[in-house]
């Protein structure tokens, strides 16, 4: 340890003897030192890392979000917890809560950054919001496309559904400008692969009808937002878990409402306007676009600009007005192909 780092050492003496990892940087984000937890968690001597830049143990793994919200809160002078995924000395992934605090000596700037190694709380498992988020769209996906297997082209009709309501929720919030929260978001792309789950239930005789339904037909037809909802709460009253139910929430409000119709003359409550879920709002639009642009066996398949006409005349009719704006900047920007 040179002798700038001893000098330091009378002030951060108590810090490092914390049985959690302790990390001090000064203002460049230069390791000064490490305790012995450190040393013990990562397999670094604090002789191989002062001097080094503390992104040695970083890896892609930790959202670059997470990276952004933490320097912008040390350089305003703040505190800021979170949590990292990084890689210790033998190439093993480990994931941390870290809470790092700006110290100020002698008109210098130190970070004192002090880790909970979390796989080593004795009880529960740690995922971080990324890894969360990719297993509940893997999840939801099995899930949609598993009770839908016995139509073959219906795989591909909810991964475009799911594609667009990504293009759709992220080009409306840049539009409008507004601070919808990632989990949300991730939320409504994931379950908007899940909008039709119900339709498995449906007699194929009916679903598959060419031409026009009976009147009990159509019945039955717009029984399958229940369905789905159903289908869901089962499957919650099986894991009895409460993540879980918390997860799916969007999802359900995806499955119960796509019908809706701004004009409130959509099916099965007949919400009309902003009493309709944002989620369902977007997920309606893309289902119709893909729906009519696509073909099946019982009708033939529209153009992109016919299917985008279409839209636009029933703007404020059965769709969001905003929404279908947002949409249609999508397909002018030739994103839509």
């Amino acid at each position: 340890m040179n002798e700038r780092y001893e000098k330091l050492m009378p002030h951060f003496a108590q810090i490092l003897q914390l049985a959690d990892a302790v990390i001090i940087t000064d203002e460049q984000h230069i390791i000064c030192c490490v305790n012995r937890a450190y040393e013990r968690i990562t397999g670094y001597t604090n002789e191989e890392v002062v001097g080094r830049k503390a992104g040695i143990l970083r890896t892609k793994h930790t959202p670059l979000e997470t990276y952004k919200l933490m320097h912008e809160s040390l350089s305003s002078g703040l505190p800021w917890s979170g949590i990292f995924t990084n890689r210790k000395r033998s190439g093993e992934l480990w994931h941390s809560s870290i809470t790092i605090t700006p110290y100020e000596i002698g008109q210098q700037i130190y970070y004192v950054g002090v880790f909970r190694n979390l796989e080593e709380l004795q009880r529960g498992y740690y995922l971080d919001e990324q890894r969360v988020g990719n297993l509940q769209g893997s999840l939801l996906k099995v899930l949609a496309i598993s009770c839908e297997i016995r139509d073959p082209g219906i795989e591909n009709h909810l991964i475009r559904v799911q594609s667009l309501t990504e293009l759709l929720v992220h080009r409306y919030v840049e539009q409008f400008r507004l601070a919808l929260p990632a989990a949300y978001i991730l939320q409504i792309i994931n379950g908007s692969i899940l909008h039709d789950i119900g339709k498995s239930a449906i007699p194929e005789g009916i679903l598959y009808k060419p031409g026009s339904l009976a009147p009990y037909e159509r019945t039955i037809i717009e029984m399958h937002p229940h369905i789905g909802v159903d289908i869901l709460d089962k499957i919650n009253g099986e894991l009895d878990d409460e993540l879980f139910e918390h997860e799916i929430s969007v999802a359900k409000n995806i499955i119960l409402h796509h019908h809706e119709r701004w004009d409130g003359t959509g099916y099965p409550l007949r919400l009309k306007q902003l009493d309709i879920p944002l989620e369902a709002r977007i997920v309606t639009v893309v289902d119709v676009y893909d729906a009519l642009t696509t073909k099946r066996p019982y009708k033939e398949k529209w153009t992109p600009k016919a299917a985008i006409e279409w839209l636009l005349e029933q703007k404020g009719k059965q769709f969001d007005p905003d929404l279908v704006d947002a949409f249609v900047s999508l397909y002018e920007d030739g994103l839509l192909d």
